[in-house]
């Protein structure tokens, strides 16, 4: 093999990575923020709202989980200009991963809604407690509780994701990747680094929802 490895070139942009990687990260955690509210909003929807409702989020959630992230994100990018909305390449991305994550991310905390038995919401009532204050504490919390492993490697999967965002010329990592290999021709350092950062995204954010876990989540001990 007459292949010479040269990391100086890709390490020489790393400025450039670096302003990637982070733009990857606020992109990612502002849709899953985002796509936690539409979760929330359309799992309570589905759960307990009017049948038309129910039906349109149904619609939703099929129409975006049996289709492809790529298509979807065309749809909003090249397609909603015809409808006179017009959207930067950023703007198009997040919306798009938002709408990706919230369909996915509503049957999860349907699911955590579901497994809460009436017996606990009938003793709630019981003491006195608010519709609010039963939805917060007996609903959502332990139903967060019960499906946040799996909430959280949506997430994970909505980071991973992000990187299809670059076929639409969104400013982040894999697209500045693209860039620099264009330039350099070092197709295996540029992407090799690449993978590595992109592990290391996927790291900090198991250990940011560690740590949400353990502060917020925790369980009581008997």
């Amino acid at each position: 093999m007459s292949y010479e490895f040269d990391f100086a070139t890709v390490f020489a942009a790393w400025p450039e990575l670096l302003r990637g990687m982070l733009n990857t990260l606020v992109l990612s955690g502002l849709a899953m923020t985002i796509g936690l509210v539409v979760a929330v909003g359309g799992a309570l929807g589905k759960t307990s709202g009017p049948g038309p409702l129910r039906l349109a989020i149904d619609a939703y959630i099929e129409l975006i989980r049996n289709t492809p992230f790529l298509i979807q994100i065309f749809l909003i990018f090249f397609g909603l200009p015809a409808l006179g909305i017009r959207l930067s390449s950023n703007a198009a991305a997040l919306l798009a991963l938002v709408v990706n994550v919230g369909a996915y991310g509503i049957e999860i905390v349907r699911a955590g809604i579901e497994s809460i038995q009436k017996g606990q919401i009938e003793a709630g009532k019981s003491l006195g407690m608010r519709p609010l204050a039963i939805f917060r504490y007996i609903i959502l919390k332990p139903a967060i509780q019960a499906v946040y492993p799996s909430l959280t490697s949506q997430f994970i999967l909505l980071m991973l994701n992000s990187s299809v965002c670059s076929a639409i010329a969104a400013d982040e990592l894999t697209a500045v990747a693209g860039d620099i290999q264009s330039r350099t021709f070092r197709s295996f350092e540029v992407y090799f680094v690449v993978t590595c950062m992109y592990l290391a995204m996927s790291v900090f954010f198991w250990t940011v929802f560690a740590a949400i876990e353990r502060t917020f989540l925790r369980k009581p001990t008997r």
